[in-house]
């Protein structure tokens, strides 16, 4: 499809009705796209080296290697046919904020993104599942590799409903005990929770050999604070309401947001978990490509 990315702009997809429709959008935009490209997803795991024999293919010689050893050596990958993907969307009531600058809100968002990698991981005929999640798991669906489970997914997504505060650390706690096949757990959330008891839970699934990715979907008012005016705020996940004037107020939130960043980067880089910001007034690509780029690049 020539010029994919226009059908991936919040704008487009917000004027769509229902998820089904964004979602073919999207395998038919930003899926189309990637296939195209040299990605390999998530499917391929670098597994260790060994000596060339005559008759191996010479596509897999690493030149680094042979730089600096004057030997020759093959990459041997692991081909992980039925590698497990754990999709977690957060349901929380934090994640149905929308501001102005934004045409989804940040569920809507995380949504999309979702049904973008659960295609993606079911055209490697790879397995995917789904958790729902805020103070407690709403709903979750067993990992599949048959290409009929994507509207399985999707319709859960679709019913799923927020309203909840967020508990991240016992959610990720639990789960981590049931995912037994060692897989990829990609956690689709705004984080608003404590970060010492969310990077704990993280920190299990890490325990148990599972690869984390982090996708921190942010509306982009809560990333630079533009209010102006006197400004009622509604309090979400049961806060109250508080009436403000925001330029008072803006100094201390910015200091005490790039904090909270700050500290959530610094403990996945500490346990070696991706972590992706995702801004949802910026195309789904954007974010996406760049990550799955890395990731082929860091196996190369």
């Amino acid at each position: 499809m020539e010029n994919y990315q226009k059908y991936l702009d919040p704008q487009t997809l917000a004027k769509l009705e229902g998820l089904q429709l964004r979602a073919r959008t999207i395998v038919e935009g930003y899926v189309a796209g990637l296939h195209r490209s040299p990605y390999q997803g998530f499917s391929i795991e670098f597994a260790e080296h060994r000596e060339y024999s005559p008759g191996d293919d010479l596509r897999y010689l690493d030149w680094k290697v042979f730089g600096r050893t004057d030997k020759f050596y093959l990459k041997e990958f692991e081909e992980e046919t039925n590698l497990v993907c754990y999709l977690l969307l957060d349901t929380s009531e934090s994640m149905q904020y929308r501001s102005a600058a934004a045409a989804m809100s940040k569920f809507e968002y995380a949504q999309c993104e979702a049904a973008a990698l659960a295609h993606l991981v079911l055209q490697q005929q790879d397995s995917v599942g789904l958790v729902t999640f805020d103070r407690e798991i709403r709903a979750l669906v067993r990992p599949s590799g048959n290409p009929s489970h994507f509207k399985q997914l999707l319709h859960v997504m679709e019913d799923a409903s927020g309203g909840e505060k967020t508990a991240t650390g016992p959610i990720f706690h639990d789960l981590a005990e049931r995912f037994k096949k060692r897989g990829i757990v990609v956690i689709l959330s705004d984080l608003f929770d404590d970060v010492d008891t969310m990077l704990a839970g993280l920190k299990h699934f890490r325990h148990r050999r599972h690869e984390v990715v982090l996708f921190h979907v942010l509306d982009p008012a809560e990333l630079e604070f533009p209010f102006q005016q006197a400004t009622l705020f509604q309090g979400l996940e049961q806060m109250g309401n508080v009436l403000v004037e925001p330029k008072s107020l803006r100094k201390a939130y910015l200091r005490e947001f790039d904090h909270f960043l700050h500290q959530l980067q610094r403990g996945c880089r500490q346990h070696r978990i991706d972590y992706v910001p995702m801004r949802t007034d910026q195309s789904l690509d954007v974010a996406l490509t760049a990550y799955l780029g890395s990731r082929q690049r860091r196996r190369g």
